[in-house]
């Protein structure tokens, strides 16, 4: 069971953050979404085709909501930001908006959305069937650390624990955002979309990298620095970063 501590008859030790730990969490949390698309790039453009749509109409909403994917495309690149994260913005509005004039449907400009979750959940539950967790790949592209010491068998079993959780929460998340739209409800997908958009996602990025952490400790697997000097057992393992 997860987090359940391995001593027999004994009570499940607690996950509790060390003094610090707040602030390595909010250090890990910018390593691992640096360069990724802003809160208010995933959130805003539906929101304000949603509320053009209500005021005025759909032609409107639709313009409106390409004319504010754009201006944070324009942002991007005034900052120097990935120009492949600007033009994949302005790409997705795009797609949003070409599939809801095609149905005529307002839910339609959310159907790029559930299409991609449902590509999501089908991948990490395939990484977990084939013992490759997409937790670990995640982690790997963000920290460059070996692609073997996650296949390790004392570390693997953490990263196959985060990313079932995941896993759970993409799975949710789709079959809310399914209901919704069979029932031609805006209001209620874009309220589904805000909540476990950027907000749940941060929120659980958190708690995998507290949960991972300890998880790594209580299977006393080596740290990426023992791994790569083949240091014997035992180990002292990964006291930071997951």
């Amino acid at each position: 069971m997860i987090g359940a501590s391995s001593g027999s008859g004994s009570m499940p030790e607690k996950i509790i953050p060390q003094p610090g730990k707040g602030r390595e969490l909010l250090e890990e949390l910018q390593t691992v979404l640096t360069g990724r698309n802003s809160f208010l790039d995933a959130i805003l453009p539906p929101i304000i085709f949603l509320m053009v749509n209500g005021l005025v109409n759909f032609q409107a909403a639709m313009w409106s909501a390409l004319i504010v994917s754009i201006i944070f495309a324009v942002i991007r690149v005034i900052r120097r930001q990935s120009l492949v994260y600007a033009l994949a913005g302005v790409g997705s509005v795009v797609a949003a908006i070409g599939i809801a004039w095609f149905l005529g449907r307002s839910e339609g400009f959310f159907l790029p959305g559930l299409v991609s979750g449902s590509m999501t959940l089908l991948l990490t539950v395939l990484s977990l069937v084939i013992r490759r967790p997409m937790m670990a790949w995640s982690s790997y592209l963000a920290r460059r650390w070996p692609l073997d010491w996650y296949w390790h068998a004392l570390v693997m079993p953490a990263y196959s624990e985060v990313t079932f959780a995941w896993a759970v929460f993409f799975a949710a998340r789709l079959l809310l955002q399914f209901l919704f739209f069979q029932n031609a409800d805006v209001n209620s997908l874009t309220m589904v979309n805000f909540i476990t958009g950027w907000p749940a996602t941060i929120l659980l990025l958190a708690l995998s990298y507290l949960y991972g952490t300890w998880r790594l400790a209580q299977l006393r697997g080596p740290s990426v620095e023992e791994f790569l000097n083949d240091t014997p057992a035992p180990w002292q393992g990964q006291k930071r970063g997951f």
